[in-house]
């Protein structure tokens, strides 16, 4: 391998830092281009790398759980931000969420730290000429750039709308009529958890879907991807429908002689201190007089000081199935490999992962060799596989679960022990791949 080639990696998310840094470790030369502070985006912070802008939450870690069963993988293969999310890691139960703030700081320091990484702060409208490209640029893809992806995959880009969840403050909150807890008990009890009577429930249900939104994102016209839809957008669906989702009561005990609630709101901390704390499931497009006058409903949320508030914005993510293969390699230039969500995975863990895939193949086109394909008995394997091996006519972003993994050898009807013989295959398979392709590296 040539020491004067350089990678370009385009997006300073999760995915660009994680294909960055896998690069750089292994001798090769990156140059990382982020577009902020230069270009912002309506959601963006900071200029910090990988910065959290929706949930601070990572997802499970347990295990026996789809999540649990990703990062797992992804620690095979030496994820950087696994190792940053334990540094900054702060109290959620089975889940591993994280201090946003120190988590983007202890990645781009790890960055800016590697000599053979180059940050370049400048937004790209244009693909390098020359060499070989990652591009990472995420759901919030600058509209020149996005017009290079047009011209460069001939597709029309599908896309859905996001929502971000509203914070508060700690000390803010009304704690005497709280309980914590963590559902069904797994972990401990982390979470706020704000109990609704019947009558507190449907008085929040009526007031939540004859709010204001924000105009210009059709409910009609489908473009809310399932996990992140707003919690109007649920409750106008029925009158139960919360309860069954987001704010489903059951698994959480309040204790001693207090009522079973009739509907729950959950509030996870966010940072280290334990000072903010975000609405589980809360996604919203409210305008921002609506969610202070709905949210203080809620029991506990009266005097709620808001750190922030729930907005939308577009995600963008190509169509996979027609322009890439399994090795995340654009079609008419394997040259040029995707990564993150504009490649059509959905979640944190899940773009994470999907750089790194790109910086093995990246390094193994430079030398010469065939691109790694992972095993579809893997969860990242099954991602992969998903997003390029879909119908390109109906394809929607996916998020890891045991679906995508292929059937077992043999039937196993109980379910905990079917999820058990799924983690087992996948890692002997990971193992497999580690010893085939990372040592040769």
């Amino acid at each position: 391998m040539s020491s004067q080639q350089w990678v370009n990696v385009i997006g300073g998310g999760l995915a660009g830092c994680e294909a960055a840094y896998h690069i750089a470790c292994r001798g090769q030369k990156v140059r990382l281009y982020e577009m902020r502070p230069v270009q912002t985006t309506p959601v963006h912070r900071t200029s910090q790398l990988a910065e959290l802008v929706c949930s601070n939450s990572l997802k499970s870690d347990l295990e026996d759980s789809a999540q649990g069963l990703l990062k797992r993988e992804m620690r095979a293969l030496g994820s950087l931000l696994l190792e940053c999310a334990d540094e900054t890691r702060v109290p959620a139960g089975s889940a591993l969420a994280v201090d946003r703030d120190l988590f983007a700081s202890a990645v781009t320091d790890r960055i800016l730290a590697h000599p053979l990484i180059e940050v370049v702060r400048e937004e790209i409208s244009r693909i390098p000429l020359g060499g070989i490209s990652i591009i990472a640029t995420g759901p919030l893809t600058s509209e020149s750039f996005s017009r290079e992806l047009q011209r460069l995959t001939g597709e029309e880009h599908l896309y859905f709308y996001d929502a971000i969840a509203p914070s508060v403050t700690a000390e803010s909150l009304d704690k005497s009529k709280l309980f914590k807890a963590s559902r069904y008990g797994k972990g401990s009890d982390d979470y706020y958890n704000c109990p609704m009577s019947r009558e507190e429930y449907e008085r929040f249900y009526r007031e939540l879907v004859n709010a204001d939104t924000k105009e210009g994102h059709s409910i009609d016209r489908k473009l809310f991807f399932d996990s992140c839809m707003p919690v109007e957008v649920i409750a106008r669906r029925g009158q139960d429908t919360l309860r069954f989702g987001p704010m489903r009561p059951v698994g959480l005990n309040p204790g001693g002689e207090k009522p079973r609630p009739y509907a729950v709101v959950q509030l996870r901390q966010e940072d280290a201190g334990g000072r903010i704390y975000g609405l589980v499931g809360f996604q919203t497009r409210l305008r921002w007089g609506e969610q202070d006058r709905i949210f203080r409903l809620i029991p506990g949320l009266e005097k709620a000081e808001f750190v922030r508030y729930g907005v939308m914005h577009r995600n963008t993510y190509i169509n996979s199935p027609a322009v890439l293969m399994p090795t995340l390699q654009f079609k008419p230039d394997e040259r040029i490999l995707f990564a993150g969500q504009i490649s059509g995975v959905e979640g944190y863990m899940e773009s994470a992962a999907t750089g790194i895939v790109a910086a093995i193949n990246a390094l193994r086109i430079m030398e010469g060799k065939s691109p790694a394909v992972l095993s579809s008995a893997t969860m990242i394997g099954a991602l992969l596989q998903f997003i390029t091996q879909s119908d390109p006519n109906s394809f929607q972003p996916v998020n890891a679960n045991f679906g995508l993994l292929p059937p077992l050898a043999a039937s196993v009807r109980d379910k905990k022990a079917r999820y058990a013989a799924y983690v087992r295959r996948s890692l002997e398979e990971m193992d497999k791949f580690s010893e085939l392709f990372l040592k040769q590296l």
